[in-house]
């Protein structure tokens, strides 16, 4: 009994009561009025809800290569815990509010069909998923609170003899055409342009007719009819099919228009004698039971045409043709999305022609930035994911950084590859290319990440790694087992069909792998040479030297305590490690002088690690010293002294400390490091 009364009150913690009131808050029509007058936003419009919602959670601006971007937060999925992030589509999602902006003010894109235009896996299908489950939670907070009515009826088909609205109508439509303008007026008046309520259309038939049939009761008298009403807030729900709904197009033979607008319910003929009554009539499609939220159309032109004419007047005119009824009026947001093949074949077709007029698209390309690649994958792969199997350092990235070059063009700049452009749109710096050089290279290839490998590619060969028996036996991937996956799959990779795009691909894979070896061996290279103790004497001697040389004086030799010209070999061997050629000591020597004096004119210290190409030089200047006294080459052979063994054990313990390496992958790190280094001095010998 105590732990049944401990599950029931975990349950009890998780339910609150007074917000469950809220959210079923019910009232008269009259009661709804003074909640729209006291706050109008809860008589918005569709597209007013949804611009209003990603608005809610708020935005971040920065700068990118000279541009102001905004991110919104909402596509963080801050509601769902982030599952459906989306990232590096700043600027697709930008072009996306302003036309959620645009609609929400009535500018005419609320009367455009949404085309989410992309490659496949360009996470157009989670923009509208994200969308969806917005609605859902925003609807359940007080800022995104909106009502729809019911019908009190004595001979009504509910419990109680209650009919609820069968499309989720605004309130304020009971308000006669006449009138409804001249309140609205009152209500607007003292609102912002960009935040006045429209109600616009008239009732859907079923409660067009039940409002009629009423007045007709009542004498005319419309405040008796609205006794008769109960308003109350609304859920939107996809599940439940309230305000949201989602279209695929099926096989022609199973599938016609009523599963947009709605279809007769059989049974009810008998009962109402017609079959055009709307009381017999389910306005169940999925068009209709959208009203008020949002309707997604998943790969929207492989619909029939009949279907593309029901969305013609469902965009343009805010109405539908249900069977057997005039047109009913309609208020959502229609997003379809479609991908490269399918939209090449709209603008080929002559018949489309109002289908393209009427659709406002926004590419969704693939990412071209490698950090923002790498974050999908870390979604899916992380410790919390994937437990118990090491991902060694890189292996995402490794991954990530392929599927970027092939997305990207060849630039046609001389002397620039492809695998710098990577690292120029990724925000590093690369001397000789500034913020407004990366702008011309992207400028020179718009359509760049409209092609190339999907996302789901790369995550369908890290999980075939992870299952692979060597994963399972070691219980760890690395990048070579990743790549090696990658490479595999293009054999029998469904959509490249094309043996040149394969070959390129496949020598985007040997890039790849040479630049992890570079990596590796830098990180190799850190981790031997990371006794900051070393390094700070290094610097300090380096830094006294140079002084000495542009001030034109000598040094103390510290030692003798005689005074002595200046160490040029100690600062041409650290120069050298990053390219600084013998014509440009002298600058590169004052710069590093005029670098401290502007430090010190701030009060602040200098220290090697503030200059990040002093820090590689002395590392990389530091690793050369040490190398041969840790004999890394007698990894290879296997054949290792104790003190060599000791100094190899720290190294390795650096690389699990700061580089986020296990056991088993720092050693087979360092036994390939070492075997690069045997390979290279090798080739030197010969």
């Amino acid at each position: 009994m105590p732990k049944r009364d401990a599950i029931l009150a975990v349950i009890d913690k998780h339910l609150d009561t007074e917000k469950f009131r809220q959210q079923h808050w019910e009232g008269s029509f009259f009661d709804y009025l003074d909640l729209v007058i006291r706050n109008p936003r809860i008589a918005r419009n569709a597209f007013q809800r949804v611009y209003d919602m990603v608005r809610h959670f708020g935005t971040e601006r920065y700068t990118s290569f000279k541009q102001e971007i905004t991110h919104y937060k909402f596509f963080d999925d801050p509601f769902g815990g982030g599952a459906d992030a989306v990232f590096g589509l700043d600027q697709a999602l930008m072009r996306l509010v302003e036309t959620f902006k645009s609609a929400a003010q009535g500018f005419g894109s609320d009367r455009r069909i949404l085309l989410l235009h992309g490659p496949v896996g360009s996470s157009k299908s989670t923009i509208a998923r994200l969308l969806k489950k917005g609605l859902e939670y925003y609807s359940q907070l007080d800022e995104g609170a909106l009502y729809t009515f019911a019908w009190k009826l004595e001979d009504g088909d509910g419990p109680r003899g209650i009919a609820p609205c069968p499309m989720h109508e605004e309130p304020l439509k009971l308000i006669p055409r006449e009138a409804r303008k001249d309140i609205l007026a009152q209500i607007n008046a003292d609102l912002p342009a960009d935040q006045q309520i429209r109600v616009e259309g008239d009732l859907d038939p079923f409660c067009r007719k039940t409002f009629e049939d009423l007045l007709i009761r009542y004498e005319g008298n419309w405040r008796k009819v609205l006794d008769h009403v109960i308003v109350r807030r609304v859920l939107l729900s996809e599940k439940d099919r309230v305000g949201i709904g989602t279209f695929q197009p099926k096989d022609e033979k199973n599938q016609d228009s009523t599963e947009l607008t709605g279809d007769i319910n059989y049974r009810k003929i008998a009962e109402y004698g017609s079959d055009s009554d709307p009381r017999a009539f389910n306005f169940d499609g999925e068009l209709n039971i959208a009203n008020r939220g949002l309707c997604e159309f998943i790969e929207v032109l492989k619909l029939d045409v009949a279907f593309l004419y029901d969305l013609l007047g469902a965009s343009q005119e805010h109405t539908i043709k249900p069977k057997k009824f005039a047109q009913t009026d309609i208020d959502e947001v229609i997003i379809g999305h479609t991908n490269e093949p399918e939209y090449k074949k709209l603008q080929s077709n002559d018949l489309m022609e109002a289908f393209r007029d009427r659709t406002i698209k926004i590419d969704v390309p693939y990412n071209i930035r490698l950090s923002d690649e790498i974050k999908i994958y870390e979604k899916d792969f992380n410790k919390d994911k994937v437990p118990g199997i090491h991902i060694a350092p890189h292996t995402i990235e490794t991954a990530a950084m392929w599927a970027i070059l092939t997305r990207l063009e060849e630039p046609k700049k001389a002397g620039l590859t492809l695998l710098q452009k990577l690292k120029l749109y990724d925000g590093r710096s690369i001397p000789g290319f500034t913020e407004d050089s990366v702008k011309e290279l992207r400028e020179e290839h718009p359509r760049e990440g409209m092609t190339g490998i999907s996302p789901r590619y790369i995550q369908d060969k890290i999980s075939n790694a992870l299952v692979s028996e060597q994963a399972q036996q070691e219980r760890q991937i690395n990048p070579f087992m990743v790549m090696n996956e990658l490479e595999n799959g293009l054999s029998h990779h469904s959509l490249i069909t094309d043996e040149e795009t394969k070959k390129r691909y496949k020598e985007l894979l040997s890039v790849v792998r040479e630049e992890y070896e570079d990596i590796l061996k830098g990180e190799v290279q850190r981790a031997i040479s990371a006794d900051e103790d070393a390094v700070t004497r290094l610097c300090t001697n380096y830094i006294e030297n140079v002084r000495a040389y542009t001030q034109h004086e000598k040094v103390r030799n510290k030692y003798t305590g005689k005074d002595e010209e200046p160490d040029e070999r100690l600062m041409r061997s650290i120069e050298e490690k990053i390219d600084i050629p013998e014509s440009r000591k002298d600058d590169f020597r004052q710069e590093i002088m005029n670098y401290i004096g502007a430090l010190a004119l701030d009060g602040k210290k200098f220290e090697y690690h503030t200059n990040a190409r002093l820090h590689k030089a002395l590392e990389l200047k530091l690793f050369e010293d040490s190398r041969d006294t840790i004999k890394l080459k007698s990894v290879v052979s296997g054949v290792v002294d104790d003190e060599t063994q000791a100094k190899i054990d720290v190294v390795k313990q650096r690389l699990i400390k700061f580089f986020g390496y296990n056991e088993n992958s720092a050693t087979d790190v360092l036994n390939y490091v070492a075997s690069i280094f045997a390979r290279g001095d090798a080739k030197q010998s010969e």
